[in-house]
């Protein structure tokens, strides 16, 4: 068959359910569009460089806490992984959906992107449909996927089709995931933007369609740029308040009534997840390219990357007012997770505190029910192993100080404020508790 017979076949065998679906990375955004596949009448094969992750998902185990057993054992019959990058020529479209984590000079690693094209080009056959879902900045489609797809002949558009659509995933959401929030797409050219259209047609409610890879690709930028910023307003203004005695969470509370013109962001101990508190800054890198400082967007980011060390200032105010030095002092951090309810631990401000606390000569330990240990993490590497302790009344009145940093549903706050010395609140997770209220300072 020809290659332009293939290009053209390709929205019939998608209609048909016919298609195969390949999925480059089996995590937070990968596995949750491999189950919204499977549940639209595709067989899907994914993949992913872990074997161990790989063997669990075949054998109907799962890794990720907010996809049980259950969700992993109904996808098979239409599911398989493998860590067998040399079957990508078998899917008709091949999904990316890898990390764009930062360098230590805060500019983008496009490594796993360019490896997982580099992967593609292998094995690219006449017909496919490549998508890149990886958050990045714009250009990236065009400009680095499009050349390593090209170098071994093929050239899209006439053997191939290309195209970006933003993953817009947000773990532990229950009311919003991939299956029914409005899919972006935005190909090369128009053969690309509607063999992309028609694949997430076919399994999600909403797609919009726009005009080129570099509108999707801004688009998800814009997103997350427009949360950072407001979270960093909020930060900020967390820090004035409680310099001048006024509590910001009931501000935001109050000004959240006015139906227009006003949209509640949250302070917190800092910036986490895969997404706010890297996406920006592939903003403003790409903004230096086109001879552009994006001064609003970087002061936001600093006001973020900030907030970890007010949170440990307020920590050691506390313990002083108890008459305690953090030097020596037991610190309890509960919550290691970025965000409540759910196992992921990227880029959370809690390994920040952590570090932080234990340079101040803290004694330091911590409790999340949904992350048991903590993980190595890149930009944390001299951390000591450590575990979820207990959380028993006699582990909580050891601590001079037990630091809330995520706000875990599964917590009973007025069991951890009665059996706590001193309790410091980045979230405002005691505002229902009134037993004890003396204990408590929030940060």
């Amino acid at each position: 068959m020809a290659a332009d017979q293939s290009i053209a076949t390709l929205p019939k065998r998608i209609q048909s359910r016919e298609a195969l679906v390949g999925i480059i990375g089996l995590g937070y955004v990968g596995l949750p569009l491999a189950k919204t596949f499977t549940k639209g009448g595709f067989r899907v094969l994914g993949f992913d460089v872990d074997k161990q992750k790989v063997d669990k998902l075949n054998a109907g185990r799962s890794y990720i806490k907010q996809f049980p057993d259950a969700v992993i054992a109904e996808m098979r019959g239409k599911f398989e992984a493998t860590d067998r990058f040399d079957r990508l020529g078998e899917p008709d479209a091949v999904l990316i959906c890898v990390p764009t984590p930062l360098t230590d000079a805060r500019e983008p690693d496009l490594s796993y992107v360019e490896k997982s094209a580099e992967a593609v080009a292998a094995q690219l056959r006449p017909g496919q449909l490549v998508v890149l879902e990886s958050t990045t900045y714009p250009t990236t489609t065009r400009a680095v996927v499009l050349p390593i797809l090209e170098k071994r002949g093929l050239k899209a558009g006439q053997d191939f089709l290309l195209a970006f659509s933003p993953e817009r995933e947000d773990p532990g959401n229950a009311t919003f995931s991939v299956s029914n929030i409005p899919k972006v797409v935005g190909g090369l050219d128009g053969p690309s933007t509607d063999a992309a259209c028609a694949l997430y047609g076919a399994v999600v409610p909403q797609v919009v369609r726009v005009n080129s890879p570099e509108v999707a690709e801004a688009c998800k930028i814009l997103e997350n740029t427009y949360r950072a910023i407001n979270i960093a307003l909020v930060n900020e203004l967390k820090v004035l308040y409680d310099r001048m005695g006024i509590d910001v969470w009931e501000v935001i509370d109050a000004a959240k009534t006015k139906p227009f013109g006003f949209q509640a962001f949250y302070p917190g101990p800092g910036l986490g997840g895969h997404c706010i508190p890297i996406d920006p800054f592939y903003l403003t890198w790409i903004a230096r390219k086109y001879g552009m400082n994006t001064r609003f967007i970087e002061l936001a980011g600093e006001v973020n990357t900030s907030m970890p060390h007010y949170v440990v200032t307020r920590v050691a105010e506390a313990l002083n007012e108890a008459g305690k030095p953090v030097k020596g002092s037991k610190v309890a951090l509960l919550g290691m997770a970025y965000k409540k309810d759910v196992d992921d631990p990227r880029e959370s401000p809690s390994f920040e505190l952590l570090e932080l606390l234990l340079k101040k000569g803290a004694r330091v330990t911590y409790n999340d029910p949904h992350i048991p240990s903590l993980p190595r993490m890149r930009h944390y590497p001299d951390l000591e192993p450590l575990a979820s302790q207990p959380l028993t009344p006699e582990y909580l009145a050891a601590q001079d100080c037990v630091l809330i940093a995520t706000d875990h549903t599964a917590y009973d706050y007025a069991f951890v404020v009665k059996h706590s010395r001193l309790v410091v609140d980045t979230r405002n997770a005691t505002k229902g508790v009134t037993a004890g209220r003396e204990k408590v300072v929030k940060a």
